[in-house]
């Protein structure tokens, strides 16, 4: 065999080897896939499991209610479903404030309190069973009566107020208060057998002053017009899933408009509502 044929042949044997041995060599693994901690603990998931089966509903949907702050004006008939479904639902710290002590003319329709609790302050006997119903979340009660002198540093620092008052005067001064922080805002209000809400966007969508400039002549409280206690739970429980909307962002609240609801009809109408340019707490 001349040198040029032995050199070929070597050379034809080595790459054979060489394909062989390439051919020996095992795939490369893959890299591992990224593992990625859940938002939630387990004991989170089971608690808010029947939120997190929801098809809108998410994991950052329930973080943004357990991040998010939330004032509560009022303990009684619209407050207490209010702060019993956000306290449900996982809202992370909820304010409460209210002045009044529980009275027994009370208990038909405001169901944080009981019979033992005459004469405690409404804002400690509804911490206290909200405690109970979640133990993660921070309930803050404030005994005072929120007003024009004390709003703004009652509502500085929350991402959400909630307006379950009975007057007049604390509702606009609540509005007022949220239209100068950028807060946003869902009003209630409930006599009789009817009542209303209103979701508020501040400098974005027509405020509670824009719907009613003046307060109604005919106004009644509920001592003097009388309250069904399933009328307080009905819009109470409006204003928390407005409120929920707002949050989560899983649905859009009603915006631009009031709902009113009449409770012995079963009618809810919508009533359209616009920004009012010179509204003296949302105009430029």
């Amino acid at each position: 065999m001349s040198d040029a044929s032995r050199r070929g042949f070597f050379r034809d044997a080595f790459q054979s080897a060489a394909r062989a041995a390439l051919r020996a060599e095992p795939e490369p693994e893959a890299p591992p896939e990224e593992i990625v901690a859940p938002l939630l603990t387990e004991a989170e998931i089971e608690r808010y499991s029947r939120q997190l089966v929801l098809p809108d509903w998410s994991e950052e949907a329930q973080i943004a209610l357990r991040d998010a702050s939330v004032l509560v004006v009022g303990a009684g008939g619209l407050g207490s479903p209010v702060a019993l479904y956000l306290a449900g639902a996982g809202v992370g710290r909820i304010g409460l404030v209210d002045a009044d002590v529980v009275e027994i003319s009370n208990l038909h329709r405001q169901p944080l309190h009981f019979t033992p609790d005459l004469g405690v302050p409404k804002v400690e006997s509804a911490a206290a069973k909200l405690r109970f119903l979640n133990p993660d979340v921070v309930i803050e009660p404030y005994q005072v009566r929120l007003d024009e002198t004390n709003a703004a540093g009652l509502i500085e620092g929350q991402d959400l107020v909630i307006d379950c008052s009975d007057s007049f005067a604390t509702r606009y001064a609540v509005n007022k208060a949220c239209c100068d922080a950028g807060v946003d805002l869902v009003e209630g209000g409930a006599v009789g057998w009817s009542g209303l809400v209103m979701t508020i966007l501040p400098r974005a969508t027509a405020c509670y002053r824009c719907a009613f400039p003046v307060e109604p002549e005919d106004s009644q409280s509920c001592a003097e017009a009388g309250i069904l206690g399933p009328a307080a739970g009905v819009l109470g429980t409006l204003q928390a899933l407005e409120a929920i909307k707002l949050l989560s962002s899983v649905q859009p609240p009603l915006l631009d408009a009031f709902l009113t609801v009449d409770l012995v009809s079963l009618e809810f109408t919508q009533v359209s509502v616009h920004r009012h340019p010179d509204c003296p707490d949302c105009g430029a």
